[in-house]
Order: structure tokens, then sequence, then C-alpha cells
């Protein structure tokens, strides 16, 4: 058997998180769509299985299901939510609606701390996280109650002889404090598995990886924005098969200060990296000109970029057999996870791909891996901390931090305030627990007293958020002298603003960026 656990996703929105979960174990972990057949879950060989949760219940029609098969297979299972409803009724126990939906917080008593429970100790009581309609009415033949709510309604469910596992908590994420413990029993003591996931690890796979797919003469053309996943996909290629990768760093005009600069400087200068800069930014500023629709700029900056990307290939000596892209796990999941009907919030700027005359194959080398895995490989391979920990940086830059239309003055006015922000931020103590920090223009002219004088000049928003992935954020409460400070400098140094004023807004309802 391997030394990995597969995850069956119904739909939940946590179901990333305990990928996420079992990683931080250091045990090798992928999400399927509950959808993929018995033939090829088999074929894989996981040590164990989990079912993820999901927002439907199984007593209604349609409801998805695992393969019934997988119950056969002689690994350890475990059910979560969901997860456990549809093991439950399909074992033949009973589901059926709940009273009232619980969702929050929950204590849960321990009665046997067998299996997945081995951690926790018995007669305790635990704070665990809740969300679910339905409930357990009579356990599947075999199962045994190992915990229950302060209502007597069972919270983890057994049964030890055939090592399946029911839970009606969540135990992955951050509102059950001990639920690593929980994950922890599974993935180590029930299936086995070694904590032998490890970046060090991953990169002598990876540029293996790289060398069989690319070959002994293959060359790779990476496009590098600076941004962490570029910029880590391209080092990790580059010890693969050195000088036979080039990359292409487009300035769109679009930059933070000093951006194009900074990647110059670490990967040209500094890792001898072959790179080749294009200056678009009139290219890209005169397609801009007169839009202000959100949805046209992102359509905009895509095209153009594909077209210089393209126009600065074909200008090359050497041709190319593959494209290097930084496509992360969530991107892969996204693709293929079980879901219903999705709302389009807002596309992303690559979206549409490289013409059709460029024939190159994918090279993607950073596909099996969450953000915080992509910094550590990162580190690992020897890129600068500053340039590892950057925050996230959207693909049409300040465009979408510039309310209305996109021109030079705009975007130096944000510039300047955004380095201000930035630099102001990164001296405070608590800095790395942040997410993103950056300043927005915004279309919004008021009346302001300056020297005497009267002003009439534009708005500065700053958004501050924390955040594990970017699918969810909170707003930060920053010390009150900090948000000062930033809001004299910005009026004092930045020629244009008149005044700050700070974004207080989650996600949901808003989104991190503006536009």
């Amino acid at each position: 058997m391997s030394n990995r656990l597969l995850i069956l996703d119904f739909g939940s929105q946590y179901t990333m998180l305990i990928a996420r979960r079992v990683r931080e174990l250091q045990v090798y972990c992928e999400i399927w769509p509950c959808t993929r057949s018995f033939a090829e879950i088999s074929a894989w060989k996981p040590a164990g299985i989990i079912l993820s949760g999901g927002p439907m219940s199984v007593t209604e029609e349609g409801a998805p299901h695992p393969p019934a098969e997988i119950f056969d297979m002689g690994v350890p299972i475990l059910g979560i939510c969901y997860g456990l409803q549809v093991m439950t009724q399909m074992l033949g126990g009973e589901v059926v609606p709940g009273d009232t939906r619980e969702y929050g917080k929950a204590h849960v008593r321990i009665d046997h701390n067998d299996g997945v429970l081995s951690h926790w100790a018995t007669g305790s009581e635990e704070l665990v996280w809740m969300s679910h309609g339905d409930r357990i009415a009579a356990p599947a033949p075999g199962f045994v109650s190992q915990a229950e709510t302060r209502d007597g309604v069972p919270a983890a469910v057994a049964n030890l002889e055939r090592r399946f596992y029911g839970l009606q908590f969540h135990p992955e994420v951050a509102h059950t404090p001990r639920g690593a413990d929980v994950l922890a029993a599974f993935a180590h003591d029930l299936c086995g598995c070694t904590p032998s996931w490890t970046m060090a690890a991953f990169v002598d796979e990876a540029v293996a990886t790289i060398q069989q797919q690319v070959g002994p003469e293959g060359r790779v053309l990476c496009g590098l924005s600076g941004g962490v996943d570029s910029s880590v996909a391209a080092a990790l290629i580059y010890r693969a098969i050195g000088d036979r990768l080039t990359c292409v760093f487009v300035d769109n005009g679009l930059l933070r200060k000093d951006e194009a600069a900074d990647v110059q400087s670490i990967f040209g200068d500094g890792m001898g990296l072959p790179l080749i800069t294009v200056d678009a930014a009139d290219r890209f500023l005169n397609g801009l000109a007169g839009v202000t629709d959100p949805e046209r700029k992102r359509k905009v900056i895509g095209h153009a970029f594909i077209e210089v990307f393209d126009e600065a290939a074909h200008a090359l000596p050497d041709e190319y057999d593959f494209l290097a892209q930084g496509t992360l796990y969530p991107d892969v999941i996204e693709s293929v996870s079980f879901k219903g009907p999705s709302a389009t919030i807002k596309s992303h700027h690559n979206v549409g791909g490289l013409p059709e005359h460029m024939k190159m194959a994918l090279v993607e080398p950073l596909r099996e891996l969450f953000k915080d895995e992509v910094r550590k490989l990162g580190l690992e391979l020897g890129l600068p901390e500053r340039m590892v920990h950057r925050q996230p940086f959207p693909g049409p830059g300040l465009a979408v931090r510039i309310i209305g239309e996109v021109n030079e003055a705009s975007c130096a006015l944000v510039r300047a305030a955004d380095a201000i922000v930035r630099e102001e931020i990164d001296a405070w103590p608590r800095h790395r627990e942040l997410w993103q920090y950056f300043a927005v223009l915004l279309p919004v002219r008021s009346v302001g007293v300056m020297g005497d004088q009267r002003t009439y000049e534009a708005t500065c928003a700053v958004r501050v958020v924390t955040s594990v992935d970017g699918m969810t954020a909170d707003w930060v409460d920053l010390p009150h002298d900090l948000l000062g400070r930033i809001s004299t400098r910005i009026i004092n140094e930045v020629r244009g603003f008149n005044r700050v004023v700070y974004d207080i807004t989650s996600k949901p309802p808003g989104t991190i960026e503006w536009e």
C-alpha cells in the first residue's frame, strides 16, 4: 500500500482545508471528485480515504455517493459531516433531517478514545465546529458511538474492526482547536503513513520529473511575472535544466514601485537565469485608454500580455518545446472539484490561453502544491525571503486598484501610495500575519485644506486583510498610530491625494481586490 491519502470531495467549502491539514502532517494527499470510478481509486492505492463534507443532504434525491466498493478495499476510511452521513446510509444506518441546523461551536464529550480520537482523553470535553442539517438517527451495524454533544447527539462513531470512522464535526477548521490530533491519529496511526512529504524531498522528485518530461535537449519558455508562483516555478525548472530555460518578463506599466528592477536583480543578475525584459508599458496603457469596466480591463490586459509574450517568443533565436506555468493545486482542484452551477465573480487575466500557433506542451511543476508549500519550496531553492514571502499581486496589476480609467498619472498616484503602505506595514512587527495590504485610487474627489489653501483632490483607500488561502478574508484592526502614519505620509508625500480612508470590509461580502 502507498504512503498517501485520498480525499473524495462532495462539494464542501472545507475540502481544501482537509488537504492542507494533512499536508501539514507531512503526508501527501490528493483531492478527487466523489464521482471518480472505483477502478481509478483502486489503481491509485491510497493508504486511507477521507470522505469530505458537502452542502447537500443525503436524504435528497440525487445526493452524491462514493463508489460502494471502497468499503471493501480494506483501508481505513474517515467520513466528515456529509462523509459520515453518506457512509452511515450506504452501510445500513439511518440519517434523518435534524430539527434544527447545527452551525458553529459546540462541546463534545469523549466517551471512548479509540481510533481517530486516540489523542483525546476519555471523559474530556473538546471544543469543535459543527456545520450540518442532518443527524444520525441510527448508526450503521457494527458502529458504536465514541463522542456525544451535550444534548446527547452522536458526534463521532466508529466501526473499529473495519477501521471506519465518522465525525459530525469538522476537525480541519481552526475553530476545532485540537482537530489536528484527530487527523494525525488517522493519517499516522491508523493508515500508517510516515511524515515524508517535505520540500527537500519534493525538489529531488520534481527535478527528476522535469528532466524526464523535457528530455535532454528540450527548451522551456517561462512568463515570469515576479510573483511567488512564477518565480518559484522558474527557479525549480532552472535547477533541472539550466540554460535551456528562458524567462520573459513583461513590464506592463502596471507594476508596483521598483518591481521590474527587483526581478532583474534577483533572477538575471543574482541567479544568472536567462531573462528577457520587454518594456510594453505604452502598449498596455494605450489599450486601457477610456476603459472603466473591471471585466473589460482584465480582458484588455490578458490579450495584450498574450500578444507581447507571443512576439517576444518569436523574436528569440531558439525554438521552444515547452511553456512553464505556475499552476497551483487549488487551481487544479477548482477545475475538477465536485460542484454545482456557480456564478463568475471575476475572470482571471490569463484565461483563454496562448494562441493556437504556439504549439508548446505545458510544464507545471507546482501543480501538486498549496501556496504555503510553494513558499517553503522557494526558500528550499534559495530564493530571497523577501521574494518568497511577498504578498499576492493580481495579474492585471495596479489596473484593478484604480477605480475608473487607467493612465500613466493614475498609476503613478496609486504606485506611490502603495509603496508607503507597504513600507510602513513592513516595519510593523506583526506584518507576517497579514495576507495583503495595498492602496486603492478611488474615483472620488473631495475638498480639503492644505497650508491654508483649498484643495480638491483624490481619495486613497487602504486595504489590509488576513486570510489563509484568499477564498475568505477578514479586515485587520491595525494600530491607530500606524494608520495615522500611513495617512499622514500619503497626503504629505503623494501630490494628488488629500484624503485617506480605511476599508473595513471582509470577504465575503467584498472581494479582497476592489475590482
